[in-house]
């Protein structure tokens, strides 16, 4: 006996997976068709024999596998293939409306030969709705007579010339197709889906691509378009993109050996995953690009780096890490993971991020800590009094007190901070001499005469340290954590050794009498944002785990240093080269637009790889397009907040953006004032500024901080403000153009870095503003070209900005 799908019947449980074209079509429809997809796996789930379902076959996929279609509910329905006598499917695609049943049945399903993945394409809708565009070109003069000059003034500043080729004469049907140049072997060979390859001929403007892009096509297809696009060669697009997503042994007609390949599908076997269906923000818990997996997966002979520009994914490629790691734990109730970033505001985002990936049941084998919690925790724990730790503000105030004391004023409190964190604490400098022969690898350069200076100031500052009241800074708690850890290292392995050279006897009384000392810390450390760890904090963590497989993997990237100095890891004991050091490309959180706008802002820079080596973002793309920034230039400051303030109320009345999805970037606290009261007393506009913990408040308002409050936060709309010259730069750091060049440069890099991340916490859209003279960081025609604020203040009509964003 069969059900009506062709497959037996029995009420048996189905295993239910969803494609992540599956899950981007649920998306688009919404809350109420994710609910209805949702209730729909649970009742397949249970019985796929369930009359309500409607489960029908449509055609045969293979000799393994059926299509199939089935009602969600009276007017959604779903495709899916049926594998291994129904007892495995997969919903592909989603459609609602009277037309659900012949939309699905007009889709093509194939499998990838390079991938292996199970994709579909709409051919017809891709045909209708992209091919046949009618060309603007051709009706450009009939439209530019019914605009007045005034409205052109409505259009975004592209983020660089010739972005767009739609306002050509040439009309479309004389151009040639945009992907001319490579031919269908060669598209096939880089994984785009043969069956797109007939429409992907006839697109011939950059208006039909971006509309295809926003079509729902498969993404190996859309990464490969996007990198041909941007001039990549297909050597170079085969390496750093099809070869990331190749499978072995692929057989174009093996359905259940497709079906059993992980590529894009989320098993739907947790009730917790279906509350992610059609939640964007949500995806990273369902579906892995292919290298994440690898990266999130592999075995490791020893430690492993992961580095990568904004919105790649490190972060979550670090969660599925630490999950893979402890599914591997044997039984027991210790905490024997470690994941750990730089501090305590993105350790409570990590540690709630890894709640909803794996619930209570995950928390409990996973410490989730920033470096300085757990490096005062282990001092605590260890009866160490070092005295009360000083914040920064406090730390520099007393910097000040030295430098009064000393009559010394040759130094800025600000180098002889860094000094001390990054050299005198980092290199263990006890005495003078330690001092004089220490490496000072990324510090500015300073005479054996200078030292000497310096390492006074270092004296009297921790004379100041040691009071009374004695006090002690976050880096001292750090290298003490790390000595006291090394102890604890050093005594298990000695007792590892005993224990070997006994057979296991002889041990009752050494263990009993040591308790925890006699094993290490953790068997595994996760690390996000590691690029802002000291060195003192690397030692520490080095100390936590004995060296083997995957002891310790880190994520993070030295373009959004902002906080810590350059660390060589290989000098803290961590061996990250080779095959142990992977890279990440694919940006999922920012448009094309915005990314390519904020590389600019770092252009000439020269960064690091977390060790001895270098860096760029070579490769660096996005998978998703919409508007291009917006520049905006006013005479004065008051008339910049004005600006901003009437661009907010625009977005959030005519766009319906929440003021809690927009972010004010700011350089320091006092402008961060200063917009607030423009905000809130001319503007009526309700306001949270973002603290050292973030925002603690739920209020819809708009948030204002500085760029280091922006770092691993996201929003739908920046405002990237006060981005003119003798502001980002800060005209301070002028005084070391000629004293000293080195210390010019990298303040010069650190400032890039920091408007390199706040620019890139933008998903939709990125304003930038200034008064005066633009920053020497912003495109050279900024002044030029840019829309004047006061035009904004002048007029009636709305101000230029949509919220239209395609996901690539």
């Amino acid at each position: 006996m069969s059900d009506r799908a062709g497959h037996p019947a029995g009420g048996a449980r189905t295993r239910v997976q969803v494609g992540i074209q599956a899950h981007e079509d649920i998306r688009r429809r919404g809350p109420a068709v994710a609910e209805v997809v949702a209730g729909f796996v649970h009742r397949l789930r249970a019985d796929r024999t369930n009359r309500a379902l409607r489960l029908t076959a449509l055609r045969p996929a293979g000799d393994d596998g059926n299509l199939c279609v089935a009602y969600a509910d009276t007017r959604c329905m779903v495709l899916l293939l049926s594998t291994d006598g129904g007892d495995e499917m997969r919903v592909l695609a989603v459609r609602d409306g009277a037309m659900a049943r012949d939309e699905l049945a007009r889709l093509t399903v194939e499998i990838n030969p390079v991938s292996g993945a199970i994709e579909v394409v709409d051919q017809s809708e891709v045909s209708a709705n992209v091919v046949s565009l009618p060309d603007r070109s051709e009706s450009a003069g009939t439209d530019a007579s019914a605009q007045s000059g005034e409205d052109a003034t409505h259009e975004p500043v592209p983020s660089r010339p010739g972005a767009d080729d739609t306002s050509s004469s040439v009309p479309s049907s004389l151009r040639p197709p945009l992907f001319a140049a490579h031919d269908d072997a060669t598209l096939r060979d880089l994984g785009v889906v043969a069956s797109l390859l007939p429409a992907l001929r006839k697109v011939r403007t950059e208006e039909q691509f971006r509309e295809l892009l926003g079509h729902n096509i498969p993404e190996l297809t859309r990464d490969v378009l996007l990198a041909l696009r941007d001039g990549g060669d297909p050597q170079d697009v085969r390496r750093h993109i099809t070869e990331g997503w190749r499978a072995d042994g692929v057989d174009p007609a093996d359905w259940s050996g497709a079906a059993r390949r992980a590529v894009s599908q989320a098993e739907t076997d947790d009730d917790a995953v279906l509350q992610a269906l059609g939640q964007s923000f949500d995806a990273w818990r369902l579906f892995l690009h292919p290298e994440q997996k690898r990266l999130a997966t592999a075995d490791f002979k020893g430690s492993a780096k992961v580095t990568g520009g904004p919105g790649t994914g490190k972060t979550v490629v670090a969660l599925h890490r630490v999950r893979h790691l402890v599914d591997r734990l044997p039984p027991g109730h210790t905490r024997a993971v470690l994941l750990t970033t730089y501090n305590t505001n993105l350790a409570l985002e990590l540690r709630e991020r890894l709640r909803q990936l794996g619930g209570d049941d995950l928390l409990r084998r996973v410490d989730v800590k920033s470096v300085d919690v757990l490096a005062r925790e282990t001092v605590q724990e260890a009866r160490v009094d070092l005295g009360r730790p000083l914040d920064d503000e406090a730390a520099t105030g007393l910097w000040h007190d030295v430098l009064t004391d000393t009559g010394c004023f040759d130094y800025d409190v600000d180098f002889l901070d860094s000094e001390f964190k990054h050299v005198v604490v980092a290199g263990r400098c006890g005495s003078w001499e330690v001092y004089r022969r220490v490496g000072r690898s990324g510090r500015p350069r300073v005479t054996t005469a200078q030292r000497h200076e310096i390492w006074q100031l270092m004296q009297a500052y921790r004379a100041r340290l040691d009071g009374p009241p004695r006090r002690t800074t976050y880096a001292l708690i750090a290298d003490q954590a790390a000595v006291i850890e090394q102890r604890r290292l050093d005594r298990a392995e000695e007792q590892a050794r005993y224990k070997e050279g006994q057979g296991g006897r002889d041990l009752v009384h050494r263990e009993a009498g040591s308790g925890m000392w006699l094993k290490p810390r953790y068997r595994h450390i996760v690390v996000d944002e590691a690029q802002d760890l000291s060195a003192s904090h690397w030692r520490m963590l080095r100390a936590m785990v004995p060296k083997g497989a995957n002891d310790i993997f880190l994520v993070g990237d030295a373009h959004q240093r902002i906080y810590g100095s350059k660390v060589v890891l290989s000098h803290q004991g961590i061996e990250v080269r080779g095959r142990a050091s992977r890279r990440l490309t694919l940006n999922y959180r920012t448009t094309r637009q915005i990314l390519g706008s904020a590389g600019g802002l770092i252009t000439g820079a020269s960064f690091d790889d977390l060790d001895s080596g270098t860096e760029n973002l070579e490769g660096y793309r996005s998978v998703l397009t919409g508007l291009a920034p917006q520049f905006w230039r006013a005479p004065d400051r008051l008339t910049e907040m004005r600006a901003v303030a009437t661009l907010i109320r625009d977005r959030h009345d005519a766009h319906r953006t929440p003021y809690s999805a927009m972010a004010i970037s700011v350089p320091d606290g006092a402008s961060a004032q200063e917009f607030a009261n423009v905000l809130v007393r001319e503007f009526s506009l309700p306001v949270v500024e973002l603290g050292r913990d973030g925002v603690r408040s739920d209020l819809d308002a708009v948030r204002i901080g500085t760029m280091h409050r922006f770092k691993g936060l996201e929003f739908q709309r920046v405002f990237l403000t006060s981005v003119g010259e003798g502001q980002i730069p800060h005209q301070r750091i002028e005084q070391y153009r000629l004293a000293s060049p080195e210390r010019y440069r990298q303040e010069e890099v650190r400032a890039r870095s920091l408007i390199f991340v706040a620019a890139t916490r933008a998903r939709d859209e990125l304003v930038v503003t200034w008064s005066g003279a633009a920053s020497r960081f912003l495109p050279r025609d900024a002044d030029r070209t840019a829309l004047r604020a006061t035009d904004l203040l002048h007029r009636d009509e709305p101000p230029p900005g949509s919220s239209r964003r395609v996901a690539a």
